[in-house]
């Protein structure tokens, strides 16, 4: 293995050992590849309405193998189409998938078929990203994010599509390529649902098509357990053009799907009017959640006169500062390890991360005085069931110091840098960690963490709303979740 130093020349390493099934996981990783197990595609297939049409123009772009297209086929070879021929279009990059995909196809009657080797983001937005005429699509895209100055990047931006990952890319691209009317099926993770980097994605898919139906994972790591994928995946069906009505939401646990449950949700639980950011929230049941019942929870963050930040203290820059333990010239440093549902532990004795920060010059800027807040861990613990965490910073906990430093995996609410009032900090925390809260919060966020944008853009109850929630729990000592639960609930009375 040759790699190069720092001065740029040269110098050769042992390579390690490396197993076969090893290199297929990093050649695949490096593609953005993760096959689709054969029961996910004939769900998938599966999905698509019967037509009238009497040629079916099949697009698989990143086709593989050709799970995806052959479980289509096997499903129109069984009746389960009325075409009297298939078009089918594969790309696929990948020159060791290619000659299995190639004898897989070549087994169907009354099928054509053409296998293109070029990358389908160069392909597609190369001659000026239009209707191909695909009456039909079926998608596993790579995943993989795309650098802001890459080729694909630029390429994408060149026909109006801004979007940061491989997956996003082709479906917008799918979208684009499909004929009116043309059905587009996609398995991809479910972060382009929320979040600022994924609204232009949003922006695109939805003026463009209907959703017709979302089929959701209950478990993170069994769609694709061969491959060690722990994203939370989603199928989209999209309708290119379609008139866009009520949706389907189904769901399983895992590929089997044993326990498969679907509702039919309105339009407007799926993305919610006036609202810039579209953000898609995927429900699971037909009840309503108890923050959509509640109308006492309509305020935003601006409407409390609050603010909620990422902690700003990333410690890998600040190093030199870092200690321990607390010493002269130290000040503590929070971290998510430090955080309780019932305030804050520090210092903690033979804690992994650092006690303290050295307040200089260099590190003033990145301190807060120190006081009440609530704070909100970006990634949940492993033995921790709740996506949102909610914390309260006591000063008291801090001795004398005058100012603390919040990690960067810390979101915390606060009045322009400065604490809150301790009844607000407490009200704030009880809201967060109720199980309404959480399950609201799940239905439009896919990742394995909280971001500050996600929590911003939030309903809260009102200031006051909250200063009284704060005021009970500070009565009440140690709560239970059935307790605050029941307590969200007199919101309304």
């Amino acid at each position: 293995m040759l790699r190069l130093n720092l001065a740029g020349t040269p110098r050769q390493e042992k390579a390690p050992i490396v197993t076969q099934k090893h290199k297929a996981r990093t050649w695949k990783a490096q593609l953005g590849q993760f096959m689709t197990p054969a029961t996910v595609a004939r769900f998938m297939a599966s999905l698509f309405p019967t037509s009238p049409l009497h040629t079916c123009r099949l697009l698989d772009a990143g086709a593989g193998t050709g799970a995806l297209t052959c479980a289509f086929l096997d499903r129109w070879t069984a009746g389960g189409f009325g075409f009297a021929s298939v078009e089918v279009t594969a790309c696929e990059v990948d020159d060791h998938l290619r000659d299995h995909l190639a004898r897989r196809l070549a087994g169907y009657s009354h099928t054509t078929y053409r296998i293109i080797p070029d990358d389908y983001i160069h392909l597609a937005t190369g001659h000026g990203l239009r209707n191909q005429g695909y009456t039909h699509v079926i998608l596993n895209p790579p995943y993989r994010k795309i650098s802001s100055q890459s080729a694909h990047r630029l390429a994408l931006r060149r026909v109006g599509i801004e979007t940061v990952n491989l997956y996003s890319a082709f479906v917008a691209l799918a979208v684009a390529e499909a004929a009116p009317g043309g059905q587009i099926v996609a398995i991809i993770p479910r972060s382009f649902c929320n979040g600022p980097y994924y609204r232009p994605f949003r922006d695109f898919i939805l003026a463009r098509s209907a959703i017709r139906q979302m089929h959701l994972f209950a478990s993170r790591n069994q769609p694709f357990k061969g491959d060690q994928v722990l994203q939370e995946t989603i199928i989209l069906h999209l309708e290119r053009g379609g008139q866009q009505g009520p949706v389907t939401v189904s769901t399983s646990t895992d590929d089997s799907f044993a326990d498969f449950a679907a509702h039919e949700h309105p339009f407007e639980r799926i993305v919610f009017p006036h609202t810039p950011e579209r953000f898609i929230h995927v429900p699971t049941t037909p009840e309503k959640t108890a923050i959509e019942r509640l109308s006492a929870v309509s305020c935003s963050l601006a409407d409390l006169g609050v603010k909620v930040s990422t902690g700003p203290v990333v410690d890998f820059r600040l190093k030199a500062h870092l200690r321990p333990v607390p010493e002269a010239g130290a000040v503590p440093l929070i971290y998510p390890g430090h955080l309780r549902m019932g305030g804050t532990l520090w210092p903690i004795a033979g804690l992994k991360k650092p006690n303290a920060i050295m307040r200089n010059d260099e590190t003033e800027k990145w301190l807060y005085p120190n006081g009440f807040y609530c704070a909100v861990r970006r990634f949940s613990a492993k033995e921790e069931r709740r996506r949102v965490v909610a914390s309260v910073v006591n000063p008291a906990a801090f001795g004398k110091h005058s100012v603390l430093g919040f990690e960067n995996h810390i979101n915390l609410f606060h009045e322009n840098r400065h604490g809150l009032p301790e009844t607000l900090a407490r009200g704030l925390a009880l809201f967060l960690n109720t199980t309404a809260v959480d399950e609201h919060f799940r239905r439009f966020n896919g990742h394995t963490q909280v971001n500050a944008t996600d929590l911003k853009l939030m309903q809260y109850p009102s200031r006051e709303a909250l200063v009284r929630l704060g005021e009970w729990a500070m009565a009440q000592g140690t709560l239970t979740q059935d307790q605050m639960d029941a307590r969200l609930e007199t919101l309304a009375q």
